[in-house]
């Protein structure tokens, strides 16, 4: 299962194929409409939110609510660009040659725009700002979701929640969440990220929802951003999944990838992760025991993987978000036509996206898992699927 996608940040639509998605996987708009309205929730965001109203469209792949095993093909329709409040049709035109369009010459520092020029050898910052925007996600999150609807048929499910943003965040970051997260487990990772949706911040604990949102508050007078930690646990895995023979079938190095390759995100971890360094051996490794026929983690400190391979506890991720890089109070940069010392230009953005992120990073690791569970179990049909998962 893979996917692609393309569109600007505020061109005309952005476009998505999803190629792998077997037959007979019930899937419509409004399933793909649920989480793309959680992307967009969150405090801390910007004003853009008031007018996206995203909806991907279908426009092959799915026949009488099912999938029929072909690519699936999906449209995003821009509103903002429709709205056409910013000259967006004029700058982002397909054709002409942008002779009576003002280049963006003032790069921001942590966002693609100078290296974008650098690469590409743009004389305006625009294509770079446009293709590297986390308005990309949008699609992604579309694209992902035929892949978290197939793990949830078989009854694997994944929830995400935040644990800081910036200052504020739990005091003991793993034991204080794995005695809040791990009793939720037993009903399913979606009872996580459904109780986390009902924080504005998607933090689980009301009293650090509280501090969040004052710290997002300050930084939001102050002009600044903000980043954060999240955590994404995902329950009913089997064990099983990935392989240790070679270094590219790992699922810690593929679920890292799709997490890194996401807008802002400068680290991931499984389980304590770099804790790990931190501790003993026996403070770390899970103990084995034999119950009931099968094989069992008195802990899981490890995050439900082992030598790339889950062992059937339930995996834990954790990230890190920076902080956005464009802030209303400027920092310093240099004119790529002048190169004079300038101070960043301000754009419409978030303070803090983390919330809305969490989102993102519950669905583009779908595609990963369900890959490895379709290596071990796959087929052409849901049908087929099921027969071959029943009989394990």
């Amino acid at each position: 299962m893979r996917y692609l996608t393309a569109g600007e940040s505020h061109g005309p639509k952005i476009t998505g194929i999803v190629e792998g998605v077997p037959a007979g996987l019930e899937l419509s708009e409004d399933d793909i409409a649920l989480h793309l309205a959680r992307r967009q929730k969150g405090y801390g965001r910007g004003g853009r939110m008031a007018f996206e109203k995203d909806r991907a469209e279908i426009s092959s792949g799915v026949r009488f609510g099912k999938t029929t095993g072909a690519p699936i093909a999906m449209q995003m329709p821009n509103r903002a660009y429709e709205k056409d409040d910013a000259g967006w049709p004029k700058v982002m035109n397909k054709e002409g040659d942008g002779a009576d369009v003002d280049p963006i010459t003032v790069p921001r520092p942590g966002h693609a725009d100078l290296i974008g020029i650098q690469k590409y050898r743009y004389n305006d910052i625009r294509p770079s700002i446009e293709r590297s925007s986390a308005r990309e996600t949008a699609i992604r999150v579309a694209c992902c979701f035929p892949a978290r609807k197939l793990l949830k048929h078989f009854g694997i499910e994944i929830g995400g929640h935040v644990i800081r943003i910036g200052s504020s965040g739990y005091e003991k970051p793993w034991e204080d969440v794995r005695n809040l997260v791990d009793p939720m487990l037993k009903d399913g990772a979606e009872t996580v990220f459904k109780a986390a949706d009902e924080s504005p911040v998607r933090c689980l604990d009301e009293e650090l929802t509280q501090k969040m949102r004052d710290e997002i508050i300050v930084r939001r007078k102050e002009g600044s951003s903000l980043g954060g930690h999240y955590e994404v646990v995902v329950t009913g895995l089997p064990a099983g999944l990935g392989s240790f023979v070679h270094w590219d079938r790992k699922l810690e190095g593929q679920l890292a990838q799709v997490i890194m390759g996401t807008q802002a995100m400068k680290g991931v971890e499984i389980g304590l992760g770099f804790e790990a360094g931190r501790r003993h051996g026996q403070e770390v490794h899970d103990e084995i025991t034999y119950e009931d026929g099968n094989y069992r983690r008195g802990s899981n400190r490890l995050g439900g993987l082992e030598g790339g391979v889950t062992t059937g506890m339930p995996l834990i991720i954790r990230g890190v978000m920076k902080p956005i890089p464009t802030m209303l109070t400027p920092i310093k940069t240099v004119d790529i036509e002048t190169k004079e010392e300038k101070d960043t230009r301000y754009e419409r953005s978030d303070v803090c996206a983390l919330p809305r992120a969490v989102v993102v990073i519950e669905n583009v690791i779908a595609p990963v898992l369900a890959n490895a569970f379709l290596d071990k179990f796959g087929g052409d049909s849901i049908e087929e699927i099921e027969e071959r998962y029943q009989a394990r």
